[in-house]
């Protein structure tokens, strides 16, 4: 038998065994007990976000419920002249825009921005998707009042995908107020200070685009952090959140509605939408 086919002693080689079976043995559980985000997947349409780490509430309502509740259920009966939306961000991750088209869905707003340096790494996929599928689309921004100026934010929210185009099928950017989800629910600003930066944010804003801004905000938040302003109602189409039957009271300045937020835990997607009119008068919305 050739030298290196030899069998050495068996002693040796059986009372390392052992050690190599605890050294795996110990090496997969440290892998297990690795925390869950260490072992997370980054999403294959972009790289995570450059900003601050997010707490994973941070979408368009995802405060609403915790400080002002709401049903589970669907709303009433819609009435006549309305159209089923939603809203979307990167919690979502790739909407089937085509399931939501089918299901009589006709307009979507996904979140672009946040502060200054945020960026939804799904917005590609949940902006231009609802276009291709044959939605009235548009992108909306997470406001952070104590992190930047108005005039910053709008036009960090312009440059990164809350523009607007006259194609009859993109709608103005929307500003999300609502409360705080990483502290003072009114960022630790008084009423004077937040309505001088969200006028801030929409005289940029309008600059930069031509279009005045949708404000998404809810009547407890507006009459606790702004003390009930009624400045914006003549020029801000009024996006309102309330999960119930009806819209209910609207914050202070609005005569009437033109979005309402009826839930969080709708079919596909969870924030559903009506648009306060007839599809005709959606299309006037988006051609300005």
């Amino acid at each position: 038998m050739p030298a290196h086919h030899r069998p050495g002693p068996a002693g040796p080689v059986l009372r390392t065994l052992p050690a190599a079976l605890t050294t795996l043995l110990t090496v997969l559980a440290l892998l297990f007990a690795l925390p869950a985000t260490a072992r997370a997947v980054t999403p294959a349409t972009g790289p995570a976000h450059p900003g601050p780490a997010h707490p994973g509430r941070d979408w368009m309502g995802s405060t609403v419920r915790a400080h002002e509740g709401g049903g589970r259920g669907g709303p009433a009966p819609a009435p006549l002249a309305s159209v089923e939306g939603v809203d979307v961000s990167s919690h979502n991750g790739n909407v089937p825009w085509s399931a939501l088209y089918s299901s009589g869905v006709r307009f979507s707003w996904a979140k672009a921005t946040e502060g200054t340096s945020y960026t939804n790494p799904y917005f590609t996929q949940q902006y231009d998707g609802p276009y291709r599928a044959g939605m009235i689309r548009g992108a909306y921004h997470f406001a952070l009042p104590d992190n930047s100026s108005g005039a910053a934010q709008a036009a960090y929210f312009a440059t990164h995908g809350g523009g607007w185009s006259a194609d009859g099928r993109t709608l103005p950017g929307v500003l999300d107020m609502e409360y705080n989800p990483y502290g003072n629910v009114c960022y630790g600003m008084n009423a004077g200070q937040l309505t001088h930066w969200m006028a801030d944010f929409f005289a940029a804003y309008r600059a930069r685009t031509g279009r005045d801004a949708v404000i998404y905000t809810t009547t407890g938040w507006w009459h606790r952090c702004t003390g009930d302003y009624t400045g914006f109602g003549s020029a801000n189409p009024l996006w309102t959140a309330r999960y119930g039957s009806s819209p209910g009271a609207l914050p202070a300045g609005w005569g009437f509605h033109t979005v309402w937020q009826y839930t969080d835990s709708g079919p596909t997607v969870g924030d559903h939408d009506r648009f306060n009119g007839s599809y005709s008068r959606l299309k006037a919305l988006a051609n300005g």
